[in-house]
């Protein structure tokens, strides 16, 4: 395994292993050898309080564990059957192989891949409230 590679921009802010890590005044590149090192790009968390929405509220479990916060194990059922629930709502082709590779990802323990194949649903979703009756 070659590890993780993050391009961070300027100042840009990164959760390692429970650390916050701010990159300095230029771009640059980390490589992360350590396998299971909790990491979560702080641009990209999710904070409680928004977690409103459905697919929201399971992008923030798969977090949780990215940010050390809970154990794969303690979440595994959890994020499951929540993707199973949006499974049931987003049925167009693209929603369903986003929450395949969920799923796989999950089964794996691969909650970084899981975090981004949910986040890729975040746009439909709102589209979804957006074109819903009040």
């Amino acid at each position: 395994m070659t590890g993780l590679v993050l391009k961070l921009a300027p100042k840009e802010r990164v959760l390692i292993n429970g650390a916050v890590v701010e990159n300095g005044d230029r771009r640059s590149r980390l490589s992360i050898m350590t396998p299971n090192a909790h990491i979560l790009r702080l641009r990209d968390a999710i904070h409680p309080e928004e977690a409103s929405t459905p697919v929201r509220r399971v992008c923030y479990i798969a977090q949780l564990v990215l940010s050390g916060d809970v154990a794969p194990a303690d979440t595994r059922m959890q994020l499951l059957r929540g993707i199973e629930q949006l499974s049931q709502v987003l049925t167009d082709p693209d929603s369903r192989a986003q929450l395949a590779l969920a799923t796989a990802a999950v089964l794996d323990d691969q909650h970084y891949q899981a975090l981004k194949c949910l986040r890729s649903l975040l746009p439909r979703e709102e589209r979804l409230f957006a074109a819903s009756p009040q």
